[in-house]
């Protein structure tokens, strides 16, 4: 039982660190050199902080969005949760996912399981259902950037060390390594999460409620809402990442297909499971920040700052998700 708990603790424990670990060494090469003082020299007087606090706004009202989404595909299911405890449990959600990567979609059905009863499989079927979509609104909006952008894409994979036709400077690619680790990382996550799954699924007897949840989209009766809000979440997620450009003097004059690109690749990147996608999310848009003629250290001041503030806002969403939830359900308890 011992050797047990400890094996336990051990596993807790690696979920924890290794995304660490993996987002600091990407992010300790990619900064390595970098003059720090320039960053609290933009952030006294060197941005303006209105637009950023402009692409804040859309930040958070794409996570309202996937709450009202969500409630959307429980109503098929039988599941009426609050709308509040809706977007309460999907901002509690992303901070989660900054502890552990993707813990949150676990902890969501778990506050509506507490908070309004909701079947934790079947909610879970719907978050599983949520990020099916989300891949094909990546892919699709990857295939378009990669027609409208096809050279710089090009451009891209030749600077990373991922071009096929050079081999040599693959092997010899900083850059390509950084990829590979960020497949195998995917990877890895993929395999546990899909082992940690089937693992629940048996000892709970819930394959079928979970398979349930993922079918719901079918039955959804407003489903021109349910369009809208998905095509909202990924302006909104747009917005708040080309918004921030005009933060800056070196990024205010970048076209929104730059924006896009960047975008693009940065969505990509948050797939590897790092603390709200950390490391990767920064090689990804410096490289192509810098593709469009912006230096490197105003690039990587850029992913610093708008990466972070964007975390901590995640963060301020997230307590504030748990505090409000057992205020909203007060009468509930009663």
């Amino acid at each position: 039982m011992e050797g047990t708990h400890i094996k336990k603790i051990v596993k807790k424990s690696l979920q924890i660190l290794l995304p660490l670990v993996l987002g600091a060494a990407i992010m300790i090469w990619m900064y390595r050199g970098f003059n720090f003082g320039h960053v609290w020299e933009v952030l006294d007087g060197g941005m303006d902080y209105s637009w950023m606090l402009l692409s804040l706004v859309f930040g958070v009202f794409s996570h309202i969005f996937r709450g009202w989404r969500w409630k959307l595909t429980l109503a098929p299911l039988g599941e009426y949760p609050k709308t509040s405890d809706c977007v309460y449990a999907v901002f509690v959600s992303y901070a989660a996912n900054l502890i552990v990567p993707r813990v949150g979609e676990i902890s969501r059905c778990g506050i509506l399981a507490k908070y309004d009863g909701t079947s934790f499989p079947k909610s879970l079927g719907t978050v599983v259902t949520e990020r099916l979509i989300d891949t094909l609104c990546v892919a699709l909006i990857t295939g378009v950037t990669l027609l409208l952008q096809a050279g710089v894409f090009a451009t891209f994979f030749k600077e990373t060390g991922t071009d096929t036709r050079a081999l040599t400077d693959v092997l010899t690619s900083a850059h390509f390594y950084i990829i590979i680790i960020c497949v195998s990382a995917v990877c890895v996550l993929a395999f546990f999460l899909i082992r940690n799954v089937a693992v629940f699924a048996k000892v709970r007897g819930i394959l079928h409620n979970v398979w349930v949840g993922i079918l719901s989209l079918k039955d959804v009766k407003q489903m021109p809402l349910f369009i809208f809000y998905t095509v909202a979440i990924w302006i909104c997620y747009f917005l708040q990442f080309y918004v921030s450009f005009f933060c800056f003097g070196f990024s205010a004059d970048l076209s929104i297909m730059a924006a896009l690109v960047m975008f693009v690749v940065g969505s990509i990147a948050v797939v590897v499971p790092t603390p709200n996608g950390a490391g990767p999310w920064h090689f990804a848009v410096i490289t192509m920040m810098m593709l469009y003629g912006v230096g490197k250290e105003d690039a990587g001041i850029f992913a610093l700052l708008v990466h972070g503030i964007q975390t901590f806002l995640l963060i301020l969403l997230g307590i504030y998700g748990l505090a409000a939830l057992p205020f909203t359900n007060k009468t509930k308890k009663l």
